[in-house]
Parts: structure tokens; C-alpha cells; sequence
């Protein structure tokens, strides 16, 4: 194919939470007019041989280093010569081993990228004979950085990388100061977006034919907490002032938080436009080992609220817990085992503690050996995934109407979601369009997922 009369391309790759994948498509629309920008590498989103300009690598590395490392490598072997930039959660070690692979990578953020002016440092990114209109048509207000079409009244064809699914960042930053995290050394303090402009932003992308909402921050249950408002106080003014056929999902909050509003989010659930879905990170059982975390609420907190949101029929909840933190004991372990037994999560996410450098957590003493973090981590997950069998179970000979997502694996097989945001797996001889709404029954259950046949 001939691609000289065309824009250069520009392949936007985000990893980790859908905070991030959220800046994502906002940097991505930052480069739209000069750029013909993808999603992931091209190749694979394009089934076409031809070689990027540049690459903005949005990574994250909350779990460690090497899978933000490893896509470097991957976006240099695909296009050696192609310009790189790397944003995201990139702290001062991720930099530094960058720097020991390639001496052509800038970093950025977002914040730079929105910037106008004759400083912008993502001028640099431009060839030499293309116009540069980056910054045109972003509007800055507190902090809060939304291209201009997403503030008016109706919008079309706004660059995401779904269509039917829009990202709405509502804060950013943080109130807490985990021992093992190095986000909040990037992220820094909360501050949430003001709630006119992201309701303006979900109506707005409702209107642009998005049938799923996300709600997310680095912490979305300390959203308004530094503007005098909270999550589901945002949550029901969407929902008030925000009519449509359209379901919201809720971003991660930290226990402690939600604790401060609690039955006014559980009145949120009552609205068939509100995912039956909450993720409350518990990390650890063990009081000692939370304390060691400095996590700031106790193992008894997530019980309550993980026993308030499990009294909603059919509710998925989501949670996440660490092993091996430094000075875990098989007693502390085995706390942990048991508030997974407790609380019955439908997801959780179990990572093997990886000490992060310029963090507290990095230089404690009593460290876990990788062999017993290894075994312990096989025994959480062994454990949670007969209980999600289980609870998935429940679904089973109930008739219920999903969406098609996307499509599945297998040839003939597509992937929707239930109103508790479980994953259904069905086939159908006849092709599927994501969006699409139908019936199913569910006739098997797994661990990860529910199998639906069409009703």
C-alpha cells in the first residue's frame, strides 16, 4: 500500500488500570489531526506491515518494571526507527532502566502533551514538514484537561478505543501513603475534577452512542473529598441529570473512604444504569500486616462493606490482595486466607509482593522468600477460584439480557456482560456486533466467566 499521501501513524499503547487507559485516548486526541493513531501495535490492530512514526507508550508499573520494559522492547524490534515517548506511571527507577535500553526515549505526561505554547515539548514528535496543531482545541480548567468536542453539547466519532465505551477520569492522585505503592510518587495528592464537568462529559459521550461508562481515578472513593462532595453524591447527579440506555461502571475506592458514604452508594446500586459491580482493594487479612502497609483501615472495615454490598442480589464484588509482604507470617497468611473465605469475592486480583525502590516498603526488614510468596500465592488462588465457581454458579438457569463486547477467542464465540459486569461467553452461527443487547440463559458457569446460550 502507498502511505505517501497519507498522515504518519501513531500507535498509542496504554497499560494497567482504566485510569490509564483513560489518558490514554485523551493523549491519542491530542495527535489525531496531524497523526492517523491506533490503539496497540499496529500491526496487530491493522493486519498491515506498515511501520509507525512514533509510539506514545503509556505504562504502568504498580506490579513492577518488566512488563512496561518489556513493551519497549517490543515497540523498538517492531519500528527501530520510530520516535518513543513513554508516559504514565514511570518513577525514577523505570526511568533509569529505560535509560539503559534506549538513549531516544522522551518522557512526558499528559499534562505536558495538553500544554500550548511554543514549549511544548511534543512539538519534537512532529516531522519536519507537518503542521503542528497540538494543544489546539484544549481547554484547561482546574487541572482538568477534556478536548474541546467533549464539552459541548453533542459530540461525534471522538477518537476512544472502543466506541461504545467511554472513560470519564474523575480524579486524580490520592489521600493515602502505602508503604509498597510507587503510583502516588507520580500521581501525587488527590484532586478531583469538578462533578459539572464530568457530567457534561458523560452526557456528552452517551450522546456520541457509549452504552458503558467507566468511572475511574487512581481512588475513586476519595473523589470530592478535597471539593466537599463524594463518589455517590457524583454518582447520583449523573444519574439524575443523565438520561439514557447506558450502564456505569464504578472505579476502584479504597475501603476507608467508602466507609464515610456508604448507604448513599448502596442507594446508587438501586439504578438499573449502575453495574452491580464495586472494587474494594483489601490487600491483606492480617491487622499487622495492613498496619505494616499503612493501608489505614482494618481487616473488619472491608468485612462490613464487602457484607453490605454482598447483600445486593447477584452483586459481583471485586478485591485484591498482596503476599508476601515483608514480616508475613504463616498466621498472618492464613488471615488472609480466611477473609477471602469471609467475604467471597467474584474477582480478585492476588500479586506476589515486588519491592518498589523510594518506597517504605523497599528497605523493611523481613523479607518473604520468592518460595513461600510462590506457595502462598498458588493457595489464595486455588482457594478464590472455587469461591467465584461458586458464586458464579448462582447464575446458572437465570434468563437476563447482555451486551456483546467483543469477540471471543474462537471463531463463532463472543465475550458480553451481565448487569453485574460478569463476563458471558456465548456462541452464535450468525455474526455479532459489539453493542448488541439479547437474552441469554446461562448454562454453565467457570471461574472467569459464565456460558450463556441465547434465549
Amino acid at each position: 500500500m502507498d502511505y505517501s499521501n497519507e498522515k504518519p501513524l501513531l500507535a498509542v499503547i496504554s497499560q494497567g488500570c482504566a485510569a490509564n487507559f483513560g489518558d490514554g485516548e485523551k493523549i491519542a486526541r491530542v495527535f489525531a489531526e496531524d497523526y492517523r493513531v491506533v490503539f496497540g501495535m499496529p500491526e496487530e490492530v491493522t493486519g498491515d506491515a506498515e511501520k509507525p512514526a512514533a509510539f506514545v507508550l503509556n505504562v504502568c508499573t504498580v506490579k513492577g518494571n518488566s512488563g512496561a520494559l518489556k513493551l519497549l522492547r517490543e515497540a523498538i524490534s517492531t519500528a527501530p526507527e520510530a520516535r518513543l515517548f513513554i508516559t504514565g506511571c514511570a518513577p525514577k527507577d523505570f526511568r533509569e532502566e529505560v535509560a539503559r535500553i534506549s538513549n531516544k526515549v522522551t518522557f512526558t505526561s499528559l499534562k505536558e502533551l495538553l500544554q500550548q505554547g511554543d514549549n511544548n515539548p511534543t512539538k519534537v514528535i512532529l516531522d519536519p514538514g507537518v503542521r503542528s496543531t497540538i494543544g489546539k482545541g484544549i481547554h484547561q480548567r482546574n487541572h482538568f484537561w477534556i478536548p474541546s468536542p467533549l464539552r459541548g453539547s453533542r459530540m461525534t466519532g471522538v477518537l476512544r478505543e472502543s466506541p461504545l465505551v467511554g472513560i470519564v477520569n474523575i480524579e486524580e492522585g490520592c489521600l493515602d501513603a502505602c508503604a509498597y505503592c510507587s503510583t502516588r510518587l507520580v500521581k501525587g495528592r488527590l484532586h478531583s475534577y469538578p462533578a459539572a464537568d464530568i457530567v457534561q462529559q458523560v452526557k456528552s459521550l452517551v450522546a456520541d452512542g457509549c452504552i458503558e461508562i467507566q468511572l475511574t481515578g487512581q481512588d475513586c472513593g476519595c473523589y470530592g473529598f478535597d471539593t466537599g462532595t463524594n463518589l455517590a453524591e457524583l454518582v447520583a447527579q449523573i444519574l439524575d441529570e443523565v438520561p439514557g440506555n447506558y450502564k456505569m461502571r464504578l472505579g476502584m475506592g479504597n475501603p476507608r473512604h467508602m466507609l464515610r458514604y456508604t448507604d448513599a452508594l448502596l442507594k446508587c446500586f438501586e439504578d438499573e444504569r449502575v453495574y452491580k459491580f464495586i472494587h474494594l482493594p483489601v490487600q491483606s487479612g492480617s491487622e499487622n500486616i495492613l498496619k505494616a502497609m499503612n493501608r489505614k483501615h482494618s481487616a473488619q472495615d472491608y468485612v462490613d462493606l464487602a457484607e453490605a454490598f454482598n447483600r445486593i442480589p447477584q452483586f459481583t464484588l471485586s478485591t485484591d490482595l498482596i503476599v508476601g509482604f515483608p514480616g508475613e507470617s504463616e498466621r498472618d497468611f492464613q488471615d488472609t486466607l480466611a477473609i477471602l473465605e469471609k467475604t467471597r469475592p467474584t474477582v480478585c486480583n492476588i500479586t506476589r509482593f515486588v519491592p518498589r525502590p523510594n518506597t517504605p516498603a523497599f528497605n523493611m526488614q523481613g523479607a518473604v522468600p520468592d518460595s513461600i510468596k510462590h506457595e502462598r500465592s498458588a493457595a489464595l488462588a486455588e482457594a478464590f477460584q472455587r469461591i467465584a465457581a461458586e458464586n458464579n454458579s448462582r447464575w446458572i438457569g437465570t434468563t437476563e439480557t447482555v451486551v456483546i463486547e467483543k469477540n471471543g477467542y474462537r471463531k463463532g464465540t463472543y465475550i458480553a456482560r451481565n448487569a453485574a459486569y460478569r463476563p458471558v461467553a456465548i456462541t452464535s452461527e450468525a455474526p455479532l456486533q459489539p453493542g448488541e443487547r439479547f437474552t441469554v440463559t446461562i448454562t454453565a458457569a467457570e471461574p472467569f466467566a459464565l456460558i450463556g446460550k441465547r434465549a
